[in-house]
Order: C-alpha cells, then structure tokens, then sequence
C-alpha cells in the first residue's frame, strides 16, 4: 500500500523510529487525534498503533511524502542519515524535527544537509523516559529557526512541554548531552556508594534515604556555587581544593578496604590532586572547572 500526501480535516505528523520512545510519541500523537503516519525498520512494531489509527507506510520515502511535519526517533545520527538518504527525493519543503540523540555537530551537519535538499530543521533534546511523553510538566530541549519552532510548537507541545534554546541547531543537543553529563555521573555515584554499602552488610533499602537526603542537598550546593563560578570566584572561603582531596582519599581507602572497585574515586582524587598540584590547592573545588577545561 503506498501512502499519498493528504489534506487531513486533524492536524497530521509522520513519525519514523517505533523504539520505546517512538512508540510514546505516536501514542501520544493519536491520544490528540492527529492523523499519524508511521514507519520503521521493523514493521511489525507498528501492529498495535495501527490498530488504533496509524497509517504504516511501506517506505521512509512515502512517509516523508504523507505529511509536512516529520518527527524521527532513531538511535544516532548514523540511522538518521541513512534514514534520510532514503527519502532525499521527498525531502523539499518538510520539517524534520529530530529527536535522536548524538553530538551538537552532527546537529549541524543535519541541519546543514537538509537545508541544502530544501527542507527545515529542529533539533529536540528529550529530558524524560518514554514515560514522560504525553505529560506537559516533561520538558524537551529544541534549537533551530525560531519561526520553524514557533509554526509546529502546538504540535511539539504533545509530547512534552517544549524549551527553545535559540536558532543554533546544535544547542539542543548541547543542552541534552551536559544534562546526561550530571545524569550519567551522578546514577554512577550512587551505583557505587550502594556498592560499598552492600559490600558491608548494609542493604541498597537501608541506604536509600540517607542516599536520598545527600542527593537532596544538592540543589542548595549548586545554587550557592553557580553565580561564584559565573563570577570566576573560586575563593577558598567555604571549601578548599586540599580538603576535597583529603576527602576523597578516605573515601577511596574506604571502598577498596571494603573489596569494591576503587577506580571511580581514584578518577576523582587523582583530578582533584592535578588541581592541587597546579597551584590550587587553598583555592575552592570549583577551581578545577579551569583545569577541566584544559
């Protein structure tokens, strides 16, 4: 069956990529009764959206023709590519909103390619679980041409809340990846300290609110220290870099006295003894976003 461009009485979207996240967003598309046309790799994961509404189209080339606004939810932009490669021929005259996940200048590079083949494009950075999807308190990075963002908000906004973070199309993705930066470090953390935990007898459920209560705290730290590094204040008045040090050192001895890996607080203690080698020592932890950028 082949999919021809309709004039839809409902707002209408072609969403290619039926991961789990691709998979909420049609279901949130048909929950607002747009006129949804799908397709992925795997037809078969399409079955159930079909079943409520959704058109499949036999190629990625026939779902770009159905619908102006095109919505990708694919791995990288190595799917993304090939993906468009596929459909160059329909390309003109769509916007691409890609929600995939890789670098800011792949973000570009997309952005630079379809331009060049007549199309536009927005980069979104997903803030939430598929879970999320649906809910307006979830948020979405996006970056690109503000008209563009400000034509196909209402239908952005049906999957999350959206956050426009300027023309750049590599902003969102930006955005998203120093967001995954504190995410990914921070879950590491945790994974660790309830490690040590377990390795001494104390349960991941006995260590949850204590863990939960530091996790907690974190807010009023970065809220005290974000307009002193905006300010290039890295004054040792409240913490110093050899106190952090000496910290860590504990507990590094602490986790491998306890049989669990030391090479996450090593990581640590050994970029905190940089710093203090490189002269800053009494000056505050912050002093090192210096040393990191380097």
């Amino acid at each position: 069956m082949s999919v021809t461009p309709q004039r839809h009485s409902r707002p209408s979207v072609t969403l290619i990529g039926l991961g789990p996240m691709g998979r909420a967003m049609a279901g949130a598309y048909l929950d607002a009764g747009y006129a949804v046309t799908l397709w992925n790799r795997t037809a078969g994961r399409a079955a159930d959206l079909v079943e409520r509404g959704a058109v499949l189209a036999p190629s990625a080339a026939e779902a770009f023709a159905a619908n102006e606004l095109v919505v990708l939810s694919l791995t990288d932009y190595d799917a993304v590519f090939a993906v468009l490669a596929a459909a160059e021929a329909e390309l003109a005259g769509r916007t691409v909103v890609n929600l995939s996940s890789d670098t800011p200048e792949r973000a570009r590079e997309a952005a630079r390619w379809l331009a060049e083949r007549g199309a536009g494009h927005l980069t979104g950075g997903v803030q939430v679980p598929p879970s999320g999807i649906g809910r307006p308190e979830s948020s979405t990075f996006y970056s690109g041409p503000a008209e563009l963002f400000g034509r196909h908000r209402p239908a952005l906004e049906v999957l999350t809340g959206a956050d426009h973070r300027g023309d750049d199309p590599g902003l969102a993705q930006l955005y998203y990846q120093i967001q995954m930066d504190l995410f990914w470090t921070s879950l590491a953390g945790y994974l660790h300290a309830t490690a040590v935990a377990e390795a001494n007898g104390i349960p991941a459920d006995a260590f949850l609110p204590y863990a939960t209560s530091t996790a907690a705290s974190m807010p009023g730290f970065l809220a005290f220290y974000a307009p002193r590094i905006a300010a290039g204040n890295h004054e040792g008045d409240v913490d110093r870099l050899t106190m952090a040090l000496a910290s860590i050192e504990h507990v590094r001895h602490t986790v491998e006295a306890s049989g669990v890996d030391g090479s996450l607080p090593r990581l640590i203690a050994d970029t905190f003894r940089r710093g203090v080698e490189a002269g800053h020592g009494a000056s505050s932890t912050t002093s090192l976003i210096g040393l990191l950028r380097e």
